[in-house]
């Protein structure tokens, strides 16, 4: 027969997956043998557990019941999520191991949210809202996403170490992993592309940055591959550019650019990778590709990404511009709040 405390604890589990005691009882013959506990037995445990005692020592049964205000923690728990076992102890004037077991009791485990990129203003709320209902609209009257053409930027690592796990003996120490360098050698990739694939793509000297003439002279660089895939595009429908709002990308010379090239620019709020293809789409999928491999030069980094760009479908492209009228769906839905993926 199993002991004691072990049926105690296959009590608490019951309890705490919400069943009644008499289904718990069963359960526990059921995994321990037909007599393991009784369904009265189980009640009186159960009766403990609901107020609050979650105590598994036996003695502790018949003694002076808790009488923690678990609507008080279940209060502060919703006013700041982060607090600490320590300071919910010192607010509730309990130790922290009751703190620990009323915790474990109601379900709640810690989880670290995930890093966004910016803490969102009231203003770059609106501007998200607005711009994104606007767009969800100009979509269902009159659909443009094969239209659009995006771009963006990364940099690219040369050296992309990646941990992985080693199969030891249990006694047997791991081989330590070094840290990637702080000043590891890398370069700006500068892609655009659309719902069939990738139009253009260039590699920025190590001695340049981004400035609006550099941006300018690619666009037009851009142009030149756009007229030959899609030329319907350039002569009948009109190109969108779908960019970020980079001080490059918003300069007098690019804006002068884009009336020359005759291509309409997308409105876009600030700060927001999460409605952006390159970054929740098409950065990701490259991240992984790169993610592990150590390259030699920057002829090397050309093939591997013209390999990259050639192992993706139209269909992997066309799924990166199509999902745009959902995430701006998502954004309005909920209230502006950065996409979570």
């Amino acid at each position: 027969m199993a002991d004691e405390e072990h049926i105690r604890h296959c009590m608490l589990y019951e309890f705490q997956l919400g069943r009644k005691a008499s289904e718990a009882a069963k359960n526990i013959c059921s995994a321990l043998g037909q007599d393991a506990i009784s369904a009265r037995k189980c009640q009186r445990w159960f009766e403990k557990f609901r107020k609050g005692n979650f105590s598994l020592d036996d003695k502790s049964s018949q003694g002076r019941v808790s009488n923690f205000d678990q609507e008080a923690l279940q209060a502060l728990l919703v006013q700041n999520p982060q607090i600490t076992q320590q300071e919910l102890a010192t607010a509730l004037n309990c130790s922290q191991k009751t703190i620990s077991n009323q915790l474990h009791a109601l379900g709640k485990v810690q989880k670290f949210g995930k890093w966004v990129p910016h803490e969102l203003t009231d203003n770059n709320r609106y501007q998200r809202v607005t711009i994104c209902s606007s767009l969800l609209s100009r979509q269902n009257h009159l659909p443009f996403l094969e239209q659009i053409v995006t771009g963006d930027e990364k940099w690219v690592l040369y050296v992309n170490l990646k941990r992985r796990p080693q199969w030891l003996d249990k006694n047997e120490a791991p081989q330590p992993t070094p840290k990637p360098d702080l000043h590891a050698k890398k370069v700006m990739l500068c892609v655009w592309w659309n719902f069939k694939g990738i139009l253009h793509y260039e590699l920025l000297p190590s001695n340049q940055t981004i400035t609006s003439a550099v941006y300018s002279a690619q666009l037009e660089r851009l142009a030149q591959p756009l007229r030959e895939k899609e030329p319907a595009l350039i002569n009948l429908k009109g190109v969108i550019l779908h960019h970020d709002n980079a001080r490059p990308h918003t300069a007098r010379i690019t804006a002068e650019k884009l009336r020359q090239l005759e291509w309409e620019v997308l409105p876009q709020p600030a700060y927001f990778p999460d409605i952006a293809p390159s970054d929740y789409h098409l950065f990701c999928s490259l991240q992984n590709f790169i993610l592990g491999k150590k390259i030699n030069d920057e002829e090397c980094l050309k093939n591997a990404l013209t390999e990259f760009f050639a192992s993706k479908s139209q269909e992997f492209y066309n799924k990166g511009i199509k999902m745009l009228p959902e995430r701006w769906a998502q954004v309005v839905e909920n209230n502006s709040n950065y996409i979570v993926d």
